[in-house]
């Protein structure tokens, strides 16, 4: 998958568990979790902007664009 998403190290760099960030954004921490780990088709750009807005970063310090190789 090209687009890569970083916001279990973004996390971890804030210093946030997924329940605080969950909480905060009001999302649920099994959709957290799926966007964590990529198994999304999309995000809503108010999630993005509150998953921003409390971790302190940009959209690219999360989703990161990598071509396939082939």
């Amino acid at each position: 998958m090209p687009i890569l998403v970083n916001l279990d190290v973004m996390m971890a760099k804030r210093k946030m568990r997924s329940k605080e960030l969950a909480q905060k954004i009001g999302i649920t921490e099994a959709n957290l979790s799926l966007l964590k780990s990529g198994k999304v088709k999309g995000v809503r750009f108010g999630t993005l902007e509150a998953i921003c807005h409390h971790l302190a970063c940009q959209p690219g310090d999360i989703l990161v664009f990598e071509p396939d190789m082939e």
